[in-house]
């Protein structure tokens, strides 16, 4: 029986999780991110918080369905310039992100809940803050070119873990919050739970 249900179909997650040694079950949530989003949006809720919310709300999906089950629920959103941005939907979409934050900082925010017995039993939310280099024009419009197939999926249009590397002068903050999730403390908690030996 596996240790935990992962509520995502991410490969990168599900891969961090498998190499620190955790028996994982994939169970993708389906959730409108979007309406959750623009409904925190509204009201004012900081990154922070969008972000934890959204982990619930996947978690939660998937915990009603498994309620004997541990649940991971995980999201990341990205700050900048006081708003949040999304992944981009055409190359022309993600030059201009790439573009506006050349030279800037923006902020990741990657947050994991877990849920048991249909309530939330534990959450972290990992902060990393991340400065673009200046880079010009032709080759941000190259290393789009060169790396849509893979950075179309990502919000703000780069992979760190990739060629994007070569986008960022200076970084602040644990590398797995940058890949997505804030790994380091989900497996202290596993570990203390007892899911995991000691």
């Amino acid at each position: 029986m596996a240790d935990l249900i992962l509520a995502s179909s991410s490969t990168i997650r599900a891969e961090l999780l498998r190499r620190a040694g955790v028996d994982i079950e994939i169970v993708p949530a389906r959730v409108d991110e979007q309406a959750i989003k623009d409904a925190l949006v509204l009201d004012g809720a900081p990154a922070r918080d969008i972000a934890d919310a959204l982990a619930e709300a996947k978690a939660a999906k998937i915990g009603r369905k498994h309620p004997d089950k541990l649940v991971l629920g995980c999201d990341q959103v990205l700050e900048f310039d006081g708003r949040l941005l999304s992944k981009p939907e055409s190359p022309t979409e993600a030059i201009e992100t790439l573009m506006a934050m050349a030279g800037q900082r923006h902020s990741l925010f990657s947050a994991a809940v877990i849920q048991e017995d249909g309530r939330a039993v534990w959450r972290h939310v990992g902060v990393a803050r991340l400065w673009m280099r200046e880079a010009s024009e032709n080759w941000i419009t190259d290393y789009v070119a060169r790396n849509w197939e893979s950075i179309q999926h990502s919000v703000g249009a780069y992979k760190l873990e990739e060629e994007g590397v070569r986008l960022f002068s200076r970084i602040e903050g644990d590398h797995f919050n940058i890949l997505g999730m804030p790994l380091l403390e989900i497996l202290s908690y596993l570990t203390l739970k007892g899911t995991l030996p000691q």
